[in-house]
């Protein structure tokens, strides 16, 4: 169905995906989930009503950003011996691709069925400062109690690109999500500065209130304020314990940044701060400028996969 059309002219599609366990609504514009309602019916992702909401108003809620989720230092990186500068708009720093990244372009759908849609999206070499055009994919597919993401890209001159999904999760549909229980295989993660730009080192959770080897409780530590990278090895489960609702997160990437929403305000948004908390699954952040962090280079000829499954029960 017609979503709207952007101020430039492009229409925006709202396609629904139903299996009878879940129910999927998503926009082309920025690749978005919108809404995804579990077995019970609660919808448990944070979704604006309008495009107009989406334009004005979102802090990447349910979109795929890129062409690099995260942040890139100072808004540049060195490539092959060329040095690639990219907008700035986190302080001093390239976040989520840019001014206008990939959670601000109108994708098309390329392949719909009832329970999976493929969206598309061409990124023109140069755009946001990039090299190389890329050419990107995201299928949405919904598997019993499970809505699976897969992403592939491919490129005609050597970029980097680190993709992921910004949806914001509260099980209990409404609240804030202080008292969701997370557990996380992530024995390590990735201090930052002032500009949360990693510092390099992979530090050990254990002792720290970084540490979700065992259940804990969002709003216990750091005031529930987290916005960090962990180091994978293993899956994510959350909690919410006044429902019993649970998501499984399991994921082909090395990392997840970990973010409880605190800094939604309210008023630029409908939500208030910990309304959702983010599970971004991804490489780490400025990998390009850190060689010893898993590489996110692509080259022609290579195609850069990833998947990333969000089970509830």
């Amino acid at each position: 169905m017609n979503f709207g059309t952007t101020p430039s002219g492009e229409p925006v599609e709202r396609h629904v995906l139903d299996n009878g366990r879940l129910r999927v609504a998503v926009l082309t514009y920025g690749a978005t989930v919108q809404s995804l309602q579990v077995p019970d019916g609660t919808n448990v992702v944070l979704g604006l009503d309008t495009l107009e909401g989406y334009l004005e108003r979102s802090r990447y809620f349910g979109a795929v950003v890129g062409r690099y989720g995260n942040r890139i230092a100072y808004g540049r990186f060195t490539l092959d011996g060329v040095e690639y500068r990219l907008p700035v708009n986190n302080g001093d720093h390239s976040l989520h691709g840019g001014l206008r990244g990939f959670d601000k372009r109108v994708w098309s759908a390329e392949a719909v069925t009832g329970t999976a849609i493929t969206l598309r999206y061409v990124s023109a070499d140069g755009e946001e400062g990039y090299p190389g055009t890329l050419t990107a994919e995201v299928t949405y597919s919904l598997e019993d109690t499970a809505l699976r993401m897969d992403y592939r890209a491919t490129t005609d001159a050597p970029t980097v690109v680190n993709l992921t999904n910004h949806s914001y999760f509260n099980l209990a549909g409404s609240g804030d999500v202080l008292g969701h229980v997370v557990t996380m295989a992530a024995e390590r993660y990735l201090p930052v500065d002032e500009g949360k730009i990693p510092t390099g080192e992979l530090a050990p959770v254990a002792g720290t209130p970084y540490d979700f080897t065992s259940p804990a409780r969002v709003g216990d530590r750091l005031e529930g304020c987290y916005d960090h990278c962990f180091v994978l090895s293993g899956g994510i489960r959350v909690e919410e314990p006044v429902s019993g609702r649970v998501m499984e997160v399991t994921t082909t990437e090395p990392g997840v940044q970990f973010y409880t929403g605190h800094m939604l305000d309210g008023e630029a948004t409908p939500y208030g701060p910990f309304a959702g908390l983010c599970l971004e699954t991804q490489h780490f952040p400025d990998s390009p400028n850190r060689p010893a962090f898993p590489s996110t280079v692509l080259r022609p000829g290579e195609e850069y996969v990833s998947t990333t499954v969000y089970r509830f029960g």
